[in-house]
C-alpha cells in the first residue's frame, strides 16, 4: 500500500500496519473488551439514509461552522489523541499543520508528544486542549495557566476515563511507553526497521506537558493505562467541572457525555459544549455509540449547548448525517491516526483533503450550498 492509493480511512489502515510493529498499531486499532462498541460506533452511521433534494440550483459550497468560539471552515476538526510521535515522528506538528490547511481545529492531549508552548508557537491553526481532573490540583491548574498563556482558543475536559478500559490487545503486545522488549515485539520491531530507526536515532521520546510528575518514555516503562489509573482523580464530579469551567473563563467542552441525563448537568454548569464521546470504543464496551444517542441529547438540549459527535467518523456522509440531525460539528481520532502512522504529514494531509471533498462533494448531491440547510427531513431512519 502506498499514499497515493489511499483514498477512504481502510486505507489508511492498511498503511499505518504495514508500517508500524505489531505493539503500535494495535494501540491505535484497539477498543476495550471485546470491542463491539469501537465497532459500533461507525456501523451506526448506517442506521439511517440520506435524501437529497435536487434542481436546488448549487453553486458555491459553504462548509463552515463556528465552534467553541472558533470559525471553522470545515464542520470536522481533529479530536485530541495521546503520545502522536510514537506513531510517527511528525506528531502532532502534523495536526497542526494540516489544521491550518484546511482552517479547522486540532486537539492537544494532555498526554500529547509536544508542548502546549510549541503547539502556539507553531501556527495560528485554532487550538483545543484536552485535559483531566489530576489527583495533583496544582498540575491541573499549571496546564490551565500554560494554556492561557499560549494563547489556546478552547479547553475540554475528558471526563470517561477515571480508570483505563479493559485493552485486551494492549496486554498481548505488551504496548507501553517506552514499548516493552518482548521476544515477540523485538521480532515485529526488527521487521519494521524505519519505525524503530526513527524511534531510536530521532529526538527522544517525551510526554512534555506531564514530564515533572512520570518518567513515561525516560527511564521506565509507563503505558497510558498506568497514567489514567495513578495520576487522575476517580472521584471526579461535577464540582470538579464546574470549578474548571470557572477557572479556565473561556469556550469550555465537557468530553465523554453519552446520556440525556449529563447533558442536562453540562449546561447547568456552564459548559460551552458536549462531545459526546466513548472515548472510540476504548473505556466502557458495550456502551451506545455517540451518533445513536444525538437525536435524544438534541432533543433535551439542542439550542442550549453546542453538540459534537466525537468517533466513528469514517466518510464525508458521516458529518452530514450528523450535522443534519443537528450537531453543531464533529470530530475523530482514527481518521487521521491511521494516516499520520503511515505517512506522516502528508498522510494527515491527504486524509482530512479527503473528508473534506468528499463533505464539499455529498453537499452539492444533497442539493445544500451551506451547512445550515441540511435538515432532520434530510434523514430517513432504517427500521
Amino acid at each position: 500500500m502506498r499514499l497515493k492509493n489511499c483514498y477512504r480511512t481502510s486505507d489508511f489502515r492498511k498503511l499505518a500496519k504495514q508500517r508500524l510493529p505489531a505493539p503500535i498499531f494495535h494501540y491505535i486499532d484497539g477498543g476495550s473488551d471485546d470491542e463491539v462498541t469501537l465497532a459500533r460506533n461507525t456501523a451506526a452511521f448506517e442506521t439511517v439514509d440520506l435524501v437529497p433534494n435536487v434542481l436546488a440550483g448549487v453553486d458555491e459550497i459553504d462548509m463552515s461552522v463556528t465552534v467553541l468560539g472558533q470559525k471553522l471552515d470545515m464542520p470536522l476538526f481533529f479530536s485530541p489523541t495521546a503520545m502522536q510521535r510514537l506513531f510517527h515522528h511528525d506528531g502532532e506538528f502534523a495536526l497542526a499543520d494540516a489544521a491550518e490547511k484546511y482552517g479547522t481545529m486540532f486537539g492537544v492531549s494532555t498526554i500529547g508528544t509536544r508542548s502546549i508552548e510549541e503547539l502556539s508557537a507553531r501556527n495560528d491553526a485554532a487550538k483545543l486542549f484536552q485535559i483531566y481532573v489530576h489527583t495533583d490540583a496544582a498540575l491541573t491548574s499549571d496546564l490551565i495557566a500554560r494554556c492561557k498563556a499560549a494563547n489556546f482558543g478552547a479547553m475540554a475536559l475528558t471526563v470517561d476515563t477515571i480508570v483505563a478500559g479493559n485493552r485486551e490487545r494492549d496486554y498481548h503486545t505488551g504496548m507501553t511507553t517506552p514499548p516493552k522488549l518482548t521476544p515477540a515485539s523485538l521480532l515485529s520491531f526488527a521487521m519494521h526497521p524505519r519505525w524503530t530507526f526513527n524511534y531510536l536515532l530521532r529526538e527522544k521520546f517525551d510526554l512534555p506537558n506531564i514530564s515533572s510528575v512520570i518518567e513515561a518514555g525516560s527511564k521506565k516503562s509507563y503505558s497510558v493505562v498506568d497514567y489514567l489509573d495513578t495520576q487522575l482523580k476517580r472521584t471526579i464530579d461535577w464540582d470538579d467541572a464546574a470549578a474548571m469551567i470557572e477557572e479556565w473563563g473561556g469556550p469550555f467542552a465537557i468530553k465523554g457525555v453519552m446520556s440525556v441525563a449529563d447533558a442536562r448537568r453540562c449546561v447547568d454548569v456552564g459548559a460551552s459544549a458536549i462531545m459526546i464521546s466513548n472515548h472510540g470504543g476504548r473505556q466502557l464496551d458495550g456502551s451506545r455509540s455517540p451518533f445513536d444517542q444525538l437525536a435524544a441529547i438534541l432533543d433535551a438540549v439542542g439550542g442550549d449547548i453546542e453538540v459534537i459527535v466525537d468517533g466513528g467518523i469514517r466518510r464525508g456522509t458521516h458529518v452530514l448525517k450528523a450535522m443534519a440531525m443537528g450537531a453543531t460539528a464533529c470530530s475523530g481520532g482514527r481518521m487521521y491516526l491511521y494516516a499520520l502512522a503511515g505517512a506522516g504529514t502528508a498522510g494527515v494531509n491527504r486524509a482530512m483533503g479527503l473528508l473534506r471533498d468528499e463533505i464539499e462533494r455529498d453537499m452539492r448531491l444533497m442539493g445544500c450550498s451551506s451547512i445550515a440547510e441540511l435538515r432532520p427531513s434530510m434523514i430517513a431512519h432504517r427500521r
